[in-house]
């Protein structure tokens, strides 16, 4: 990865509007993983990422701007909540599944990879052992063609999907099921993959189209191709130097002063995450895991709790500390109009399938952004989040009316008359209780 700051901060802006210190944050972070990387050794063991806490309100972009950051630059990356953990000695989920569930991650990545890179070789060996079965069906068609010459002339119409909706009996061979076992000290065992691997692989044989066929025994056949120990051993590596964590809601374990009920356990949840986030090992299914260099983003409203009231070891572990702020009409307006993939071409591109022509005027977006920003200071502030409730109001007349291909192409204009008579009880009562989740 060599984007600069600036070029990262020019990529997240085409998905997130405003916000610029936490970006500014995130790319100087990400950077800096890239710069570590360029150093020796033994002075990489020396420098660990510098952890990211964001404060802001729902729906203003914290969790957009990690997964965007990770997809940037192909990163093992995992969203996970405060609020699932159990301090040790409760039932519940323990921290250190956080660090399994980015392994698993990271591993999935690299074999998603490892399948690209074999998918031509594989795909062949699909396609040869298709041939077999239909040569075999075909035999009376074969006549005096020799058996490799009318063996390759099917692989070469299979190729080009001639017999995708044939059907066939063909042989596959099944994964043994995962079933694992949780050790006292977190660790897991995947009893399945024990088994699997010292017993025979099962073949049953099914009937199947020549495409549903193909898709199954491609898989199969980049599963010989690829070097599984190879696999594990990058997935690891990437999840220790690449990965990311976001823990969201982190607030809502920040309970300084209270000593009874259910808060007793939330201070201990910090304790907890201190050490996953300061670096241990954390057995896995695939070995131990360093979490001295993964990067933790912590986020969280702090509405009612602040950031001085987690644990002061914790805090210390977050030397980065952005705040995010409320959405304007302006940010409103660019949401709709300057963002990759906007909310308004959405509902566009959905309604085309029902031959609707949807247009949004300029002063139709201005209202629209001009309610939605309106709403959130009235009531709950709910952010980006609430064009999505304002969009399904304003669109419900003509979501419900459109229908079925057989009508010529209609174009719908949205101009602000339009908005403020389909928005009018909103306006007037500012109640969306209905559509709040």
């Amino acid at each position: 990865m060599e984007l600069t700051p600036k070029q990262i901060v020019h990529e997240l802006d085409k998905h997130i509007i405003g916000q610029s210190e936490a970006k500014k944050a995130v790319a100087i972070a990400l950077r800096n993983r890239y710069r570590r990387s360029r150093l020796s050794p033994e002075l990489q063991e020396e420098i660990t990422p510098k952890n990211i806490i964001m404060k802001g309100p729902t729906g203003v972009g914290k969790t957009e701007i990690a997964r965007r950051l990770a997809r940037l630059v192909k990163a093992p990356f995992i969203k996970v909540e405060a609020t699932k953990y159990t301090e040790v000695g409760y039932v519940g989920r323990d921290v250190e599944s956080m660090v399994r569930d980015l392994a698993e991650c990271a591993i999935r990545l690299v074999k998603e990879e490892k399948t690209q890179e074999v998918s031509f070789r594989a795909t062949a060996s699909a396609e040869r052992r298709i041939a077999k079965v239909l040569a075999e069906i075909k035999k009376d068609e074969r006549g005096e063609t020799p058996k490799e010459m009318f063996e390759q002339r099917l692989v070469d119409e299979i190729h080009e999907g001639k017999y995708d909706g044939t059907v066939i009996e063909i042989e596959v061979f099944d994964a043994p099921k995962t079933m694992e076992l949780t050790s006292a000290g977190g660790g897991s065992i995947d009893i399945g993959s024990i088994f699997g691997d010292m017993l025979p692989k099962k073949g049953r044989k099914r009937k199947l189209t020549v495409r549903e066929a193909k898709q199954l025994l491609i898989a199969e056949e980049a599963d010989k191709l690829i070097d599984g120990d190879a696999v594990t051993a990058e997935g690891i590596r990437r999840a220790e130097n690449d990965g990311i964590i976001f823990i969201d809601e982190i607030d809502k374990i920040a309970g300084k002063g209270n000593e009874s009920g259910a808060d007793v356990s939330r201070e201990g949840v910090q304790r907890d995450i201190l050490p996953i986030v300061e670096g241990s090992t954390v057995m896995t299914k695939y070995g131990p895991v360093k979490t001295d260099y993964i990067l933790f983003i912590a986020a969280g409203a702090f509405h009612v709790s602040k950031i001085e009231d987690l644990i002061p070891e914790l805090q210390g572990r977050f030397p980065i500390q952005v705040e995010l702020k409320s959405l304007t009409k302006e940010d409103f307006v660019n949401i709709l109009t300057n963002t990759q993939n906007a909310i308004t071409s959405q509902y566009a591109a959905l309604l085309s399938v029902d031959n609707i022509d949807l247009k949004f005027t300029p002063d139709a977006i201005e209202k629209i952004a001009e309610i939605s920003a309106e709403i959130n200071e009235t009531s709950e502030d709910i952010g980006a989040r609430r064009l999505h409730t304002v969009m399904e109001y304003l669109l419900e007349d003509i979501s419900f009316n459109a229908g079925g291909n057989d009508y010529p192409v209609i174009t719908v204009e949205v101009n602000a008359k339009y908005v403020e008579e389909h928005l009018e009880n909103i306006i007037r009562n500012r109640d969306l209780k209905k559509y709040v989740l």
